[in-house]
């Protein structure tokens, strides 16, 4: 795909939607940031021309301002932000996501400039099932799974029930309406703003000793993002992380991060140095990467 070509980004009040929107304008793209109204500041900050940047205000209950941001765009990159109001992961947000989900990929069908559509989602809608522990279980959890909705349900796991329904609803929409969509599940962010209140932490202990407890950086999310876009070959769901964390140094390494005024522990001689075993892979995210690289490199 050109890079002269336009893209709409939504929601880019966000982290990852500001990030995209920035790498995208170095790229030379013209960029439709479609942002809510508590995302000025971050759009603010992008440090490069923005000659080709086009703002619009997104609402995504508002059908209209979805298409409008959409007009004359060849793809979508979507991530949902929650509303500034419920800040907090519930039940109540998986409705909101869902519907946002719903409206977005339907304005999609409704604009025939879309060529593509890289919808974010989470690797937290891959890994909580009831039978994760289970030895019968593929040793490596990838692309082929989904979490369990019902157990999130049953353990509150509302940012993994959030993702689930909300990647679910996208992808029956997508085949649906004959939309070329891939879905990203990406770990979690390692953004500057990081806390412990971030909703995907919840179970973070069960996700360290299943071996599914993984992160990703922002450069690299962003390189995977611009890469299953721009390549005609990616297809399906993708896991994207680029670190797991499995070892008791890089844990504590998290544990700091995400609570840095809290003392720190000096790590002790007795403390725990078993290592569990990776069990989520991103083998297919690597493989396209590579061979999408090597392409670019060739021509």
């Amino acid at each position: 795909m050109a890079p002269a070509a336009a893209v709409c980004v939504m929601d880019a009040s966000g982290h990852v939607g500001a990030s995209l929107t920035e790498r995208l304008l170095q790229k030379g793209y013209t960029v439709h940031a479609a942002r809510q109204r508590h995302g000025e500041a971050r759009l603010g900050g992008i440090c490069c021309d923005k000659t080709k940047l086009k703002v619009f205000d997104l609402d995504p209950f508002d059908y209209q301002s979805i298409l409008d941001a959409l007009k004359g765009c060849s793809g979508l990159f979507y991530s949902f932000e929650p509303p500034q109001d419920q800040p907090d992961c519930d039940e109540y947000i998986a409705e909101v996501e869902v519907r946002a989900a719903h409206n977005v990929l339907e304005a999609c069908a409704r604009t025939e400039t879309i060529d593509k559509i890289v919808f974010t989602s989470s690797a937290a809608a891959v890994f909580w099932r009831n039978d994760r522990k289970s030895t019968a279980l593929d040793l490596d959890l990838d692309e082929r799974h989904w979490s369990d909705v019902n157990f999130c349900r049953s353990f509150k796991l509302w940012h993994a029930l959030s993702k689930t329904l909300a990647e679910k609803t996208a992808w029956a929409l997508a085949m649906d309406r004959s939309l070329n969509m891939v879905s990203m599940n990406v770990g979690l962010l390692m953004a500057p703003d990081l806390s412990i209140t971030n909703p995907y932490m919840k179970g973070a202990a069960e996700m360290y000793e299943d071996g599914v407890l993984v992160t990703v950086d922002t450069d690299f999310l962003v390189d995977a993002h611009i890469c299953v876009f721009e390549d005609v070959s990616s297809y399906g769901r993708y896991l994207c992380f680029n670190n797991i964390i499995n070892r008791a140094e890089d844990a504590l390494e998290l544990a700091r991060k995400l609570t840095p005024s809290a003392p720190s522990y000096p790590q002790g001689q007795d403390q725990d140095m078993s290592i569990p075993q990776q069990r989520i892979s991103n083998k297919k995210l690597n493989k396209l990467m590579v061979e999408f690289k090597s392409k670019s490199q060739e021509c």
